[in-house]
C-alpha cells in the first residue's frame, strides 16, 4: 500500500503530508495525536453540573436565538433532555453555528458546563447533529486530535480526515511486529499494531500511556542498538596496538610528578592502560570537572605511546589552549627525553615547516595544537594515540578525521564539560566512559554570591582591593553590542567605566569580534600578570588557566545558561588562593533565571549543575543535536524517560552481544527496519 491510495488524497494533500514528513503509510501511524476528546462518556444535563471536565450530553433543541447587537452578537440555543434544560452559547463564528441547530432535532454536545445562578450554560462546545439518543453511541466516542498547521489548512486536512486515513491503513496495512517476543514480554510492552490502534481509535483512555510508552521504547531500543553495533563494527576492524608502561611512564608518575594522584585520577588511568594493553583501539572519554586533573591522565598515555615507540597527538579547541597544553607539558616533562612539538596555525613558516619534518620524521614523540594538526599537510610516522581536549568543541567527523592518521591509533577524548547520564549514554555510547569528580588536593572551593546593583560599590572595592594584595580579576558580559530592547551592559561601556574607576590598574578588554592574535596577546598579558582586570565576553569560558586569578564578576547572570556560568566559574579557582565568584542580575529575573542563581550559589558540583541545566533546556539546546549527533527523539524524552532509556540499551547491548548481525529466524523483522536505520547512524560515526 502507498500513500497515494488513500481516498481523497489529492496532490495538494499529498504535497502537505510530504512537508509534515509523512511520505509512507507507516509514517501516518506514527503522527500520533496531540491529545484527545472523550465524547464516549454521556451524562444527563442536571448531572453535568455537578463535573469540573468537560462532559458529553444528548438534548433537544428548544430554542434557536442571535442576541446582541453589532460585534456583540451572539448564539443563544436552549436545549433540553428528560432532566433540566441549558443554554448553549457561540460569540465567535455564531454564523457557522446557526446552522448545526434546528428546532425539535437532536444534538451530542461537548464541553464544560457552567452554573450561572439557576442556569446552566455550555460556551463554545463541540457538536454533533444525531437522529436521537440511539444514534449518539456512533459519535460518543475518545476522539484524537491531531497536531495541525498551515500547510495543513491550506489544504484542507481536517481531523476527521487524518482518522479516516489512518482507519484505512490499521485495516489494509500489515503493521509486522519488530521487537522480540522476549522483549515484549520482558517490559510488558503492547504489539505494534495494536499500539497504533489503541493511540489512534482508543476505546478506553487507561491505555494510551501504554501505548505511548512502547512508542518510547521503540525509538530507544533502535538508537541503543545502533550504537552498540557501532561499537561492535568499530572493535572488529580496530586491532590496536598493544601499549605497555615503560621507563618514561613509570618515571613521570614515581619521580617527576609533585603531587598525589586522586582517587578519580587513579581510576582513569587504570581504565586507559587497560584499553591500552588490549590489542583493541581504545575509544575511551575522560569526563571530568573544570580543574579536574584530566591533563595529567592524557600524559601519562602518552608517554604509554613514547614508551613502545610510538606518536602521540593532543588537539585542543584553540590556540591559547594549545600552547597551555605545551606549557604543561614542559613543565612536567622537560627532564625526560621526550621531544614534544608545538604547532598552530599562527607560527611562521620556517618553524612550521621545522616541526612538520620532526612529526613525519618520527622525532616528534608528542605533538600538541589545534585541528591544524590533522590537515592534509600534516604527515605523522606512526601515530598510536590522539587525544582531543573540550571535545564538545568538535564534532564526530573531526574526530574520525583524527583517526585516519594512524593505523588504528588509539583515541582519548577529554571534556571539562560535566555531561548528564543521560546524555553521555547516548551521544557518547561509542565511546568508554571514565568520570573523575574530586578534584586534586590543595584546591579550596570557590564561593558564589548573587549581589545587585545597588552593592556595585562594595564588590568594586573588594576588587580593588584583592587586586592590591596581588590577585587579578575577570568581569565578564554577555554582549558587546549595548541592546536597549535586552537593557543589557555591554563589554566596552563597562571597560571604559572601570578604567575611569581605577586609573591606576592596568584593564584590559577582550571580545570575539577582536582577530586571533589580537585576542592572544591580551590573554597573555593577562596570564603574566602584566593586567589586573581583564574585562571579557565569553571569549574566556573555556580551558585558559590563570592560577592568580580569583575573583571573578559576571554582569547580567541571569542572561546565561548553568553550565555556561559554571564554565565561566571554572576559569578561577585554579590555584591554591581562596576565589569568589559574584553573580550581578539585572533587575528583571525571571523564575529560571533566579533557579539558575541559586543553583549557582548552593553547588559547584558541575555535574549536579549539568542535571539542573539539562532539565531546564532540554537535550537538544544542551548539546546541539547536529554537533554531537543526539537524535532528535518524536517521543522520548531522555531526561524524563531515563530509566526507560537504561533498560532499552541494556536489552540492545545484550542482543548485539548475541547476534551481532541480527542473522537469527527471530530477528529477520527487526532488521528490515533496523538496517535503514542504522545505515544513517553508522554514516554519522563513519563507520560505513
Amino acid at each position: 500500500m502507498n500513500l497515494t491510495d488513500l481516498h481523497l488524497l489529492s496532490e495538494k494533500r499529498y504535497n502537505a503530508l510530504q512537508k509534515e514528513g509523512i511520505s509512507t503509510p507507516m509514517d501516518l501511524l506514527y503522527f500520533i495525536p496531540r491529545r484527545y476528546v472523550d465524547k464516549s462518556n454521556i451524562v444527563s444535563i442536571i448531572d453535568s453540573s455537578f463535573l469540573t471536565e468537560p462532559v458529553t450530553v444528548i438534548a433537544r433543541v428548544k430554542q434557536v436565538n442571535v442576541v446582541g447587537r453589532g460585534y456583540k452578537k451572539r448564539l443563544d440555543v436552549l436545549v433540553s433532555d428528560d432532566t433540566a434544560s441549558m443554554s448553549v452559547v457561540f460569540f465567535k463564528g455564531w454564523k457557522y453555528f446557526i446552522t448545526q441547530f434546528k428546532e425539535g432535532e437532536w444534538v451530542m454536545l461537548h464541553g464544560p458546563v457552567k452554573r450561572f445562578g439557576n442556569k446552566l450554560s455550555m460556551a463554545h462546545p463541540e457538536v454533533d447533529r444525531i437522529n436521537g439518543p440511539e444514534d449518539a453511541q456512533k459519535s460518543a466516542k475518545i476522539l484524537p486530535v491531531y497536531p495541525s498547521g498551515k500547510s495543513f489548512s491550506k489544504a484542507s486536512i481536517t481531523n476527521k480526515l487524518i482518522a479516516g486515513w489512518v482507519n484505512e491503513i490499521l485495516n489494509k496495512l500489515p503493521v509486522p511486529e519488530f521487537i522480540p517476543p522476549s522483549l515484549l514480554k520482558k517490559n510488558n510492552l503492547p504489539e505494534r499494531k495494536k499500539t497504533f490502534a489503541t493511540l489512534h481509535q482508543p476505546e478506553d483512555k487507561s491505555h494510551i500511556p501504554a501505548a505511548k510508552h512502547r512508542l518510547k521504547y521503540e525509538e530507544l531500543f533502535l538508537f541503543s542498538l545502533s550504537m552498540a553495533k557501532i561499537k561492535s563494527v568499530q572493535q572488529s576492524r580496530s586491532e590496536g596496538t598493544k601499549l605497555e608502561p615503560g621507563p618514561l611512564t613509570k618515571i613521570f608518575f614515581n619521580e617527576l610528578l609533585p603531587f598525589a594522584l586522586t582517587k578519580g585520577q587513579k581510576t582513569a588511568l587504570s581504565d586507559v592502560r587497560t584499553d591500552l594493553k588490549s590489542g583493541l583501539q581504545m575509544n575511551r572519554l575522560i569526563q571530568g570537572d573544570v580543574g579536574a586533573g584530566k591533563t595529567v591522565v592524557a600524559i601519562g598515555a602518552m608517554l604509554m605511546a613514547a614508551d613502545n615507540g610510538m606518536q602521540a597527538a593532543l588537539m585542543a579547541p584553540t590556540e591559547i589552549l594549545a600552547e597551555q597544553h605545551y606549557q604543561t607539558i614542559n613543565t612536567y616533562l622537560q627532564p625526560l627525553r621526550v621531544n614534544f612539538r608545538l604547532l598552530t596555525g599562527g607560527q611562521s613558516t620556517s618553524l612550521r615547516r621545522d616541526v612538520l619534518s620532526d612529526i613525519a620524521g618520527g622525532t616528534c614523540h608528542i605533538a600538541v595544537g589545534t585541528h591544524a594538526i590533522f590537515q592534509e599537510k600534516v604527515q605523522f610516522n606512526n601515530l598510536g594515540l590522539a587525544v582531543i581536549d573540550e571535545q564538545h568543541r568538535f564534532g564526530v567527523k573531526q574526530r574520525n578525521e583524527m583517526l585516519m592518521k594512524g593505523e588504528h591509533p588509539h583515541l582519548l577524548v577529554m571534556s571539562a564539560t560535566p555531561i548528564p547520564r543521560s546524555l553521555a549514554m547516548t551521544i557518547y555510547s561509542d565511546l568508554d566512559i571514565s568520570v573523575i569528580k574530586d578534584l586534586p588536593g590543595g584546591r579550596k572551593p570557590i564561593k558564589t554570591a548573587v549581589r545587585t546593583d545597588k552593592d556595585r560599590d562594595s564588590v568594586y572595592d573588594f576588587i580593588y582591593q584583592s587586586v592590591q594584595n596581588g590577585d587579578q580579576a575577570y568581569i565578564v558580559y554577555p554582549l558587546i553590542e549595548e541592546s536597549e530592547a535586552l537593557d543589557l551592559k555591554d563589554a566596552t561601556m563597562g571597560f571604559e567605566k572601570l578604567k575611569r574607576r581605577f586609573p591606576e590598574l592596568s584593564i584590559s578588554l577582550l571580545h570575539g569580534q577582536m582577530k586571533p592574535d589580537e585576542k592572544e596577546a591580551i590573554m597573555k598579558r593577562f596570564s603574566s600578570g602584566d593586567t589586573d582586570i581583564l574585562v571579557s565576553t565569553t571569549v574566556i569560558e573555556v580551558g585558559v588557566d590563570v592560577p592568580n586569578a580569583s575573583i571573578m564578576v559576571i554582569e547580567h547572570a541571569e542572561r546565561f545558561g548553568l553550565s555556561q556560568l559554571h564554565q565561566l566559574r571554572g576559569r578561577i579557582g585554579r590555584g591554591t588562593k581562596q576565589s569568589y565568584c559574584i553573580l550581578m542580575p539585572g533587575s528583571k529575573l525571571s523564575k529560571d533565571g533566579r533557579y539558575r542563581l541559586r543553583k549557582m550559589v548552593e553547588t559547584t558540583d558541575g555535574f549536579e549543575i549539568a542535571e539542573a541545566d539539562l532539565k531546564l533546556r532540554g537535550p537538544g539546546d544542551f548539546m546541539g543535536t547536529k554537533q554531537s549527533g543526539l537524535p532528535d527523539f518524536r517521543f522520548a524524552d531522555i531526561v524524563e524517560d531515563k530509566t526507560l532509556l537504561e533498560q532499552a540499551k541494556q536489552d540492545a547491548w545484550s542482543l548485539i552481544g548475541s547476534d551481532p548481525n541480527l542473522n537469527s529466524e527471530q530477528h529477520q523483522n527487526l532488521n528490515k527496519v533496523f538496517e535503514p536505520y542504522f545505515k544513517k547512524r553508522a554514516e554519522f560515526f563513519g563507520v560505513g
